[in-house]
């Protein structure tokens, strides 16, 4: 369809439409920017992408101001034109100060129409000669432009006052202005959030009022702008910048530029900021320099900086946070710590903007978060930078019409643009074939050597030309390819990368090289260090500084820095310091260097004016080389003190010197201004060769006389070739310093002929060159025996002894040296007055020597031997004078009262740069791990960390700058052990106790907790512990200390469930130490506690009657029981019950209460005399009562003891019967349990061998005993416990007991037949109805009268009113019953006995009812 060139444009379906409204109402431009096809919305896909907010972009300048120059009393305005959705806030600056219309009515007057906005100055003046600028800011960001306006006068008016433009010179003004900072602002230091304010005075000369300059402030070369970080103003006179929330993306050297129209004036100071004290204890420093790259519809890459600080953990890695630019809601866009100080965020809002932060986190916690980002954007890079064209007055149309339907083409050079261990970058191009609408795209992924591709991003296709992909194997190989999407439909893949390999790489750089302090000033070093090799994006250097002896290292830097050099400041005046530097990059941070030497805090160089009358600047790090020339004449050379990196300069101010000592001969006049100057050495001498082979010879010499008053940082070499005897050009052998006193020169010809010369150099330069050496021949040696040794050195001179130091040869010879020997002579001798020290070869590279005579000058030299044999002697030393000089010192061993042992060594003679320098075995102490160097002022200590026999040896402490001030220790093993129990003797005094901790129990039951010290004095203390809980006195703890007795102890009232547990008794007078003690728990604790509660009761138990002994019974020999108890604190109102199983016992004649005691008779016990006996005391004060459980078991058992312990020993009568063996007791109980024994065999009772009681009399009746029967025999009584036994032996002839006797006893029976019978008259069974009488009588025989006793069931029977028993005439015994009841039954026996025997008789009583019988 054909439209008009010029028209306005309408659509039907607005709704299918994209549109953006540029311009404002007097310009009218609209640009269709997106056909929409109403197909998409079949795609829910697709639509769920699609970004309502799409429209929204930050601010953008249109038509920006244009600078203005005009004449007083004219009038000026500036305009803009501004796009942006929202609308943008648009704000006007004069010289970054926002201008406000109210302030100065009518001279301000700003215009907002639409998108145009307008600034109106009326009457322009002086004053208005300024930079103004407007902004512009929504919610999608801020952009400032700028804009001049210059007024002018016309010629002839004011001309003191002329306008100055801000850029450019006006010639015709004719002024040269002289501008001069005064009062600057010094080096500062501050912690981030705080405030720091710089500032300093400008004098411009001339003064011309209203005059304003333009004022500039850099930091690190970087014009800073006005921000809510930085503030600037300018007084007039004085130019200020505010930090006002500091942070160390702040630290760096800041400069103040002044510039005028003639020239300019610049200041510098450096800005140091320090972590702010961490939300956790351990945790990092924040980290810094968050930025934002390669943004995107929808994916940034947030960089970062690592912190220097780690608190003392390694950083396991970062978390980046989010915030959407309009709230204050943070999100965390990683799940885990990445160790990368790079990573890709994605899931962006197209058109939101955002600013990220970045928080570092160890095993300790989590840091502070760093500085917020600038706002970024999430939107295509190419509607970033398109800028909207201004109205031309008319609409541009395409008649072309767009296309529809087109499926997008392949996306362009995919690569993979970073890869680490965590994710993988890939960006790539948009395709040419695309349409007219968005296109997004999916990412697909395939493992390396299969052709299966699988898509990453399958719900979300992404919008930006660009991914990151996360969750991919380390260490396995993929290949990626991109595909478009719209509409339309998905397009082909592209092109496939090469196979990736999931890793990080990039390398953590390797650790930076050597680093080298130099003085700088009295707070300050310059510190240099090598760079790190290879290293790749490498980001900066951190410099770290610890005191020496401290092992603490602090960061010097917490923004790195680029340079290889930086200037360590805040360091404290007179401190030893070393140093160590660490690279980083985005992969870490790097290993320390090594540390550099220590480096004493002091000006590197003070004034020399006293002497020259030239002045060393105020700033900088200039000074002067001072040397006399030929003609006598001081000279100076300007120059960079401290050491340089190549001696060419220094040797160009040399050769003044080098000239006048060729002129002058050997002597050299050398101006030494004070002795706090330092200058450069004297000459080195004594060149002398240690090696030769074909193209290279080592050279040795001797150091300088004359060090300069600063200790010698190195040595350079040089050479010439002598041809026919005329020497050449020197040549420089080394470019690099060498420390040591020796050096091998390479690249020599063979058999050419050579001279050297060496120089020595110091902080204050290098020095003139010593006289050239003789001439050597570059030939090789081939002699078997070793070289000559070098470097000899002398130390601990005194009147008798000396050690000589020295180094093996270079030249070893055929043979390995296996030995030294040391030459001695007087200084002024003969040379064949050499003698050796040693007659065996020493195997160590020194030796004492303590042969001197005191006063007498040696001279002293050393050869090397091997298998060969002995080599050529070494350079002789310098005379050493053999005395004691004053004031010379000898090593302390000291040992205190912490038990550290030490070494001290002092001296009187220090000069500033003197040095203590340990040794052990004559080798320098670098290591701290066994031995640690402490020095203050004059003194110095070797401190021994862990005394064990790897110390053992020679220590030795020489102090340099200072005229052989030295001594040495030897440690053996013997000292060594001793040194050790006086240490522990100081290290750990204790303080002596008679007695530990104990616990015992007093009145009431108070726990008494006590212990006694041997010695403490009146200043000791105490703590008692419980449980690692101190106690303090009060209710329930009473403590007490006998300062006089040493007896230390607490009361505790009683003992509850929480105070089982640990008691302790710390103790402490001054120093020692000491501590007891008691564990009370399980059943100690149980055991106390019981007891305890048992004598509280107690106590209060004595307060009234009591029992003093409780409750207990005694069987006596009658076989009776006396219950019996002690009581005290009784009165005559004190009234005893006494209870049998709970029933009282009713007093009878057997209760008594005398003196205290009560007694219980129990006669003729019995089992039913068994239970639990109870007494009880009482009156007005209290009760008490005490119990006796008297069981069966005991009582019986108590009272069978008594019986057996009764019985008579064993006998054997003889009977008409046969044999009968008894034993008498004093009472019988049916209880009693007896086993008679033959043999040790219990006996098995038959018709022929019987057993049994009568009375008292336990028997056992042997019927026609046979020889089987002879043996021992024994009655055994069973009481419970180990029981008794009686023994009888019945032998044969000759024996204890004989056959003959037996048979004799048989005839006495028969002769003596007057022995007690029973004749008869007794019933076996007598059975008889209850409640009638019962009488049986027998005859009874025997001369003299037998005694009668009648017993039923074993127990003889008393004569009472139910049982009466007659013995009349001798001849007749009665026994009746009054009246029978069932209790009568049972067995019955009557027992007669004189002293020709015993006889019984039994019958059985069986007592019935008349009911029972029916």
């Amino acid at each position: 369809k054909q439209m008009p060139s010029k028209c306005f444009v309408c659509f039907k379906d607005a709704s299918q439409m994209c549109y953006e409204f540029m311009g404002n109402a007097s310009n009218v431009f609209y640009r269709l920017i997106e056909h929409t096809d109403p197909q998409i919305y079949e795609n829910e896909e697709y639509h769920k992408c699609m970004n309502e907010d799409s429209l929204m972009h930050a601010p953008e300048f249109v038509i920006k101001p244009r600078s203005h120059t005009v004449w007083e009393k004219q009038c000026v305005r500036l305009h803009c034109t501004v796009s942006g959705w929202p609308d943008p806030r648009v704000v006007w600056y004069k010289n970054n100060v926002t201008i406000d219309p109210m302030a100065r009515p009518g001279k301000y007057k700003l215009q907002s129409s639409y998108n145009m906005h307008s600034l109106e100055i009326d009457r322009c003046d002086f004053d208005d000669t300024a930079q103004y600028r407007v902004s512009a800011m929504n919610s999608r960001g801020e952009l400032s432009t700028f804009a001049s306006v210059v007024v002018k006068r016309f010629k002839g008016e004011v001309e003191e006052a002329l306008p100055m433009p801000r850029h450019g010179i006006v010639s015709e003004y004719g002024i040269t202005f002289e501008t001069h900072i005064v009062d600057g602002f010094g080096v500062s230091f501050g912690r981030e959030g705080e405030t720091m304010s710089l500032g300093a005075m400008v004098i411009i000369s001339p003064n011309l009022a209203r005059y304003q300059p333009e004022v500039q402030w850099y930091r690190d070369d970087v014009l800073l702008q006005p921000s809510k970080w930085c503030q600037m103003h300018w007084s007039g006179d004085k130019a200020t910048l505010t930090l006002t929330h500091l942070n160390k993306e702040d630290e760096g050297l800041y400069t103040l530029r002044i510039t005028t129209k003639t020239k300019y004036e610049t200041y510098s100071a450096y800005v140091f900021v320090r972590d702010a004290d961490a939300e956790v204890e351990g945790a990092p420093g924040a980290p810094l320099d968050v930025t934002c790259q390669d943004a995107s519809k929808d994916y940034v890459i947030v960089t970062w900086k690592q912190p220097a600080v780690d608190g003392g953990n390694s950083i396991l890695g970062y978390f980046v946070d989010r915030c959407e630019v309009g709230t204050t809601h943070w999100s965390q866009c990683n799940d885990t710590p990445i160790k990368f100080a790079r990573f890709p965020v994605t899931g962006l809002v197209e058109g939101r903007s955002y600013t990220f932060r970045v928080r570092a986190v160890n095993k300790s916690g989590m840091s502070r978060p760093s500085r917020t980002s600038e706002v970024v954007a999430a939107m295509d890079p190419a509607d970033r930078t398109r800028s909207s064209a201004p109205w031309t007055g008319q609409i541009i149309v395409t008649e072309e019409e767009p296309a529809e339907g087109v499926v997008p083409g392949r996306p362009k050079e995919l690569e993979v643009t970073e890869a680490t261990k965590n994710y993988v970058v890939l960006s790539w191009k948009a395709p040419g074939e695309r349409g007219h609408e968005g296109i997004m795209y999916y990412v697909e992924k395939c493992v390396s050597g299969t052709d299966s591709w699988q898509r990453v991003n399958t719900e979300i296709p992404v919008k930006s030309p660009r991914y990151a992909l996360f969750d991919l194997a380390e260490g396995k190989a993929y290949r990626f390819r991109v595909r478009c999407c719209n509409s339309a439909g998905v397009g082909e893949p592209s092109e496939a990368t090469e196979a990736t390999t999931v890793g990080d790489k990039l390398d953590i750089p390797s650790a930076p090289g050597r680093v080298v302090p130099t003085r700088n000033t009295d707070t300050s070093v310059v510190v240099s260090w090598e760079a790190s090799r290879n290293a790749k994006e490498l980001v900066g250097y951190y410099i770290e500084a610890s005191i020496v002896g401290s092992n603490t290292f602090e960061p010097c830097n917490n923004k790195p820095v680029k340079a290889t050099r930086f200037v360590c400041h805040g360091l404290v005046t007179g401190e030893s310091y070393v140093f160590r530097v660490k690279a980083l990059n985005a992969a870490g941070l790097s290993e320390c260097s090594q540390e550099s030497e220590a480096i004493k805090v002091k000006a590197a160089i003070v004034s020399i004016t006293a002497f020259t009358g030239l002045t060393t600047p105020s700033r900088g790090r200039s000074g002067y080389l001072l040397a006399t020339s030929s003609t006598g004449l001081l000279h100076t050379h300007r120059g960079a003190f401290g050491p340089p990196s190549t001696p060419s300069v220094f040797r160009h101010c040399a050769d003044h010197l080098s000239t006048y000592c060729s002129l002058a001969g050997s002597h050299i006049l050398w101006a030494l201004l004070s002795s706090a100057v330092p200058a450069s050495p004297t000459p080195p001498y004594g060149i002398s060769v240690l090696e030769c082979v074909r193209d290279s010879m080592v050279l040795a010499w001797k150091q300088p006389t004359f060090i300069g008053g600063a200790d010698i940082t190195g040595y350079f070499v040089d050479y010439r070739e002598v041809i026919n005897g005329v020497p050449g050009k020197w040549h420089e052998a080394n470019v690099k310093a060498v420390s040591d006193r020796a050096y091998r020169v390479s690249d020599l010809k063979e058999n050419r002929k050579y001279q050297f010369q060496v120089r020595a150099a110091n902080m204050a330069g290098v020095g003139i060159p010593s006289l050239p050496s003789e001439t050597f021949i570059c030939e090789e040696w081939t002699i078997a025996v070793p070289g000559p040794p070098h470097d000899l050195q002398v130390t601990e001179v005194r009147a008798n002894t000396l050690v000589l130091l020295f180094k093996p040869p270079v030249y070893q010879g055929r043979d390995p040296v296996n030995g030294f020997y040391v030459d001695i002579k007087e200084a002024d001798a003969e040379e064949e007055a050499w003698r050796g020290v040693n007659e065996k070869a020493i195997s160590t590279n020194y030796m004492k020597i303590k042969i001197l005579k005191e006063g007498v000058t040696y001279v002293f030299r050393v050869r090397a031997q091997n298998k060969a044999g002995v080599g050529k002697a070494s350079e002789p030393t310098e005379p050493v004078l053999a005395e004691t000089k004053p004031g010379t010192t000898e090593i302390v061993v000291d040992i205190d009262d912490d038990g550290v042992i030490s070494m001290n060594f002092a001296c009187s003679n220090l000069t500033p740069d003197s040095k203590f320098v340990w040794s052990k075995n004559y080798k320098e102490i670098t290591d701290e791990t066994r031995i640690t160097v402490a020095t203050s002022g004059e003194k110095s200590k070797a401190i021994f960390n862990m005394p064990a026999e790897d110390d053992i040896g020679i220590y030795s402490c020489a102090v340099t700058h200072t005229n052989g001030e030295s001594s040495s220790y030897t440690l053996s093993a013997e000292e060594l052990k001793k040194l050790l129990e006086i240490s522990h003797d100081h290290k750990f005094p204790i303080i002596p106790l008679k007695t530990e901790l104990a616990v015992e129990l007093q009145e009431k039951g108070r726990i008494r907790f006590w212990l006694q010290a041997e010695k403490i004095s009146a200043n000791g203390k105490i703590e008692y512990v419980f449980n690692d809980n101190t106690l303090s006195q009060g209710e329930k703890y009473k403590m007490n200390f006998n300062k006089d007795t040493g007896v230390i102890e607490m009361i505790m009232e009683s003992l509850l469930q929480e105070d089982e547990g640990t008691f302790t008794f710390q103790l402490q007078d001054g120093k020692a130490t000491n501590q007891s003690s008691l564990v009370l728990i399980g059943e100690v604790f149980k055991g106390l506690q019981k007891e305890s509660e048992f004598m509280c009761k107690e106590w209060h138990r004595k307060q009234g009657p009591h029992f003093v002994e409780y409750l207990s019974y005694e069987v006596t020999p009658e076989c009776c029981v006396f219950l019996k108890c002690k009581v005290g604190n009784i009165k005559k109102e004190t009234v005893a019950l006494w209870y049998k199983d709970g029933r009282e016992v009713k007093g009878d004649g057997n209760l008594t209460f005398t003196e205290g005691v009560l007694n219980l008779e129990i006669a003729q016990i019995s089992k039913k005399d068994a239970g639990v006996y109870e007494i009880v005391m009482k009156d007005d004060r209290g009760k008490d009562t005490s119990t006796l459980n008297l069981t069966e078991q005991d009582l019986m058992n108590e009272m069978f003891s008594h019986i057996a312990n009764s019985s008579t020993a064993l006998k054997i009568q003889s009977t008409e019967e046969g044999i009968r063996l008894y034993s008498f007791v004093s009472y019988y109980n049916e209880a009693l349990q007896v086993t008679w024994h033959h043999k040790d065999s219990a006996i098995a009772f038959t018709d022929r061998i019987k057993s049994g009681v009568v009375g008292e009399q336990l028997w056992l009746q042997i019927t026609e005993p046979t020889e089987k029967d002879k043996g021992k025999y024994a009655i055994e009584f069973h009481d419970g416990k180990g029981g008794l036994k009686r023994t009888v032996e019945l032998a044969g002839q000759g024996e204890t007991t004989s056959a003959s006797q037996i048979l004799s006893g048989l005839i006495l029976v028969l002769l003596f037949s007057d022995r007690a019978r029973v004749a008869g008259g007794l019933p076996d069974v007598v059975t008889i109805q209850e409640l009638k009488a019962l009488n049986l009588t027998c005859n009874i025989s025997g001369d003299p009268v037998p005694e009668v006793v009648w017993l039923k069931n074993e127990r003889e029977i008393v004569s009472d009113d139910h049982y009466i028993m007659k013995f009349e005439s001798g001849k007749y015994a009665s026994f009746t019953i009054t009246t029978v009841n069932t209790t009568d039954s049972g067995k019955y026996s009557i027992l007669v006995k004189n002293k020709y025997g015993t006889e019984s008789a039994d019958f059985t009583i069986s007592v019935f009812s008349p009911d029972s019988k029916k």
